[in-house]
């Protein structure tokens, strides 16, 4: 008997919510969609290989879900910093393939 199974033993009248389920769907329909093109560019930071993305013009919560998706997606590192993306190592290849399947313009920058 696992977990869920003994909740509603405990709690027969309560209906659960799918929250896995609910987050991928917000994740891919409810992002803000722009004209202009997101810049994805490549610098060295302290002699290591940083990707940045840029120019996003919507909601900063939904920049920091679509962040959160990439590192999650890529298994690095990064963060979320004055309004830009920043991936640990050179990832823009791969960056740019997922942006363009979710229906984002990408723009690279640098090399």
């Amino acid at each position: 008997m696992d977990l869920k199974d003994q909740l509603k033993n405990l709690f027969p009248e309560h209906e659960s919510e799918n929250t896995e389920e609910s987050l991928e769907n917000t994740s891919e329909s409810d992002l803000w969609m722009q004209d202009d093109p997101i810049i994805c560019k490549y610098e060295k930071r302290k002699g290591k290989p940083t990707t940045i993305l840029e120019g996003y013009t919507g909601a900063t919560e939904d920049f920091k879900l679509l962040a959160k998706e990439l590192k999650t997606k890529l298994s690095v590192g990064g963060s979320f910093k004055d309004d830009a993306i920043i991936i640990q190592g050179d990832y823009r290849d791969k960056i740019m393939k997922i942006l363009k399947e979710k229906g984002f313009k990408v723009k690279r920058v640098g090399g």
